[in-house]
């Protein structure tokens, strides 16, 4: 690896460690308005999201990129409709996890995370006719089990958890499907959504500054900053991936939760009982067990790679 690598690595990693840090003490940013309704929140966070990553889009002078990606949006209609569904499952993200930080469900959000890379893989099952190896089977069976247990021993199922991995899963499949760049992605997600959120807000409030609790100069700075604290993290995670290995990438995955889950524990003193420690430590050996199977599979190629070129070479 030359200067150049070892330089591209180190400032990929610590983009990648910033991103996922930043989405596991995003609680402590929500906690500050959880006196705003979450759906307010939610629309606030649409409009300023738009509007901060229209910002960049201009300062960066990748706006011709923008128009192009959208014209060519409007031509393809799977593309579009992919767009679409993608613009609706983050918005459910979002409104989930705003609402289990202001319902202190922060720990709930945390299992959502941990089981969400077994829920995105099962969802490539289904939609894209993927393979399980033996070991991400296993993975996946072993959080299903988690689900159940928590489910009958709290007599509650755990619709926050699901909520929030469903919704980025199938978030992440249709990213899969609508192949377009990070930052118009992000803009367009938002821009089809906006009206709702406009018109939710001016339901509520009409035209009146209100809907900024204006009363209150702490929530207009919160709510007017909910457009950087949705973009920056990504943005974080898009540079940080581009210099990374997907493998270490999987590794860094779990910051997020484990942060949300110290959080919810210590911070805001949500339960955590023996059932929660057994049920997650299946989860944590389902995760392990798949990161595991995943990182033997990205070396296959590499492998496979190696010994081609030795035969060719003791061909010649």
């Amino acid at each position: 690896m030359n200067e150049n690598q070892e330089s591209a690595m180190k400032w990929g990693i610590i983009s990648g460690v910033s991103a996922y840090l930043l989405w596991g003490l995003l609680p402590l940013y929500w906690k500050l308005i959880d006196h705003i309704p979450s759906e307010e929140v939610l629309a606030h966070r649409i409009i300023w999201s738009f509007i901060f990553m229209s910002s960049i889009i201009l300062i960066l002078r990748k706006h011709g990129s923008f128009v192009a990606e959208v014209r060519a949006m409007f031509k393809n209609k799977k593309l579009f409709a992919a767009i679409i569904f993608a613009s609706l499952f983050i918005a459910t993200n979002w409104y989930v996890y705003i609402w289990a930080v202001a319902n202190d469900q922060v720990v709930q959000a945390s299992l959502g995370y941990y089981i969400n890379p077994l829920v995105s893989v099962l969802l490539g099952v289904v939609f894209l006719k993927e393979k399980l190896s033996k070991m991400q089977t296993i993975a996946v069976i072993l959080a299903f089990a988690a689900v159940l247990l928590l489910t009958f021993s709290a007599g509650v199922f755990p619709v926050v958890a699901l909520g929030l991995a469903l919704s980025f899963g199938l978030y992440g499949l249709m990213k899969k499907i609508a192949v377009i760049g990070t930052m118009t992605g992000v803009a367009l997600e938002s821009l089809l959504v906006l009206p709702f959120a406009a018109i939710f807000l001016f339901s509520q409030h009409g035209a009146s500054a209100s809907a900024l609790y204006v009363h209150d100069p702490l929530s207009v700075i919160l709510l007017l900053g909910a457009g950087a604290v949705t973009a920056v993290p990504l943005l974080l995670f898009t540079a940080g991936a581009r210099r990374i290995p997907l493998s270490l990438i999987g590794f860094l995955q779990y910051i997020a939760p484990t942060i949300m889950l110290f959080l919810g524990v210590f911070l805001f003193q949500e339960p955590f009982t023996v059932t929660h420690i057994v049920a997650f430590s299946m989860i944590w050996v389902g995760l392990m067990m798949f990161t595991y199977s995943r990182y033997r599979q990205l070396k296959k190629p590499k492998v496979v790679e190696q010994e081609i070129t030795l035969t060719e070479r003791k061909a010649n």
